[in-house]
């Protein structure tokens, strides 16, 4: 049998409910939901559970509430005797991949997160970026397509997900004429993605500023696993590279493809999505058909993933 590996979801994963039988059956789920509400000042409880689902989509609650669930995800499968030896997450996952590696403290990251949901929004008002999802066609013919559209508005590859799924990101202008282009080149489908601003493009530069500031106040250690790295796709353990590749991650493309390829290559051949959703599952099986795909988002996925991995 080949590694273990844990991987985490980025935005777009949460939905109200989320966390709550993992709150309402395990003391250690209470203490991480209990401590995010007090590093945050509201209660980010109460909206996972009770929504309202506009609230819950502002990406400086989702971010914060996807890394606690995930993070509580990860904790509880540790307790059953199940740990990783390498970790990933896409985008905001990364953040708890280092929580679970004990490269952040919880109420750091959970802070961090609320903040980078802040700064992300800053950079680039409302109504005035977009992102959309380009399906069906090489990664090649969208990176040339988009250096094409950048004459009527900035836009660029940004989230190279899976085979035949590459996400785009830009300024609304740039992204519509992307995909026209992409339309015309032979997309099987484009989807204009509801996003609030074009995350991971060179717009978030001046998020990814304002991050490292506060990068600086926190403390970094060094992960006790490998951890693949958004920014550059290689894994990673020690705290400086750590701290560069968070504050690079913020303003360049998500390359999950290379995430994926680099803990396969490690030795990783059963992969459990901890946390919301079960994309990332999705990803992986059109990235390599081999890899073994486990989820755990609430308590029968905890039982089905503990239970497949004793057999």
């Amino acid at each position: 049998m080949g590694k273990l590996a844990f991987v985490f979801p980025g935005q777009g994963a949460q939905f109200v409910g989320m966390g709550k039988d993992f709150y309402d059956n395990h003391d250690a789920a209470k203490k991480f939901f209990d401590e995010a509400d007090e590093a945050l000042g509201y209660s980010i409880k109460k909206m996972c559970f009770e929504g309202s689902e506009e609230d819950l989509k502002l990406t400086a609650n989702t971010q914060p509430a996807i890394l606690i669930v995930s993070v509580i995800a990860a904790e509880l499968l540790k307790a059953e005797g199940v740990t990783p030896e390498i970790a990933g997450g896409h985008s905001l996952g990364e953040y708890s991949a280092l929580v679970a590696a004990g490269a952040l403290k919880f109420s750091d990251a959970v802070k961090l997160v609320h903040k980078r949901g802040q700064f992300m929004q800053e950079a680039v008002p409302v109504g005035e970026g977009s992102m959309a999802a380009i399906i069906g066609l090489d990664e090649k013919i969208i990176v040339d397509s988009c250096a094409k559209a950048s004459d009527v508005g900035e836009v660029q590859a940004v989230n190279f997900n899976c085979p035949g799924q590459t996400v785009i990101a830009g300024t609304v202008k740039g992204v519509d004429a992307a995909v026209e282009i992409l339309k015309g080149a032979g997309a099987k489908k484009t989807v204009v993605l509801p996003v609030s601003a074009p995350f991971h493009s060179t717009l978030m530069k001046p998020a990814a500023e304002k991050l490292s500031a506060e990068l600086d106040k926190v403390e970094i250690h060094d992960a006790a696993f490998p951890i693949a790295a958004n920014f550059n796709g290689e894994l990673e353990t020690s705290a400086a590279a750590i701290k560069k590749n968070l504050v690079a991650q913020a303003d360049n493309p998500v390359k999950w493809i290379d995430c994926v390829k680099a803990m396969k290559n490690f030795g990783a051949d059963i992969f459990v999505e901890c946390g919301p959703g079960k994309t990332l599952s999705g990803f992986n099986r059109r990235i390599d058909k081999q890899i073994k795909s486990l989820n755990v988002e609430n308590l029968e996925g905890l039982a089905k993933t503990v239970a497949a991995l004793k057999d």
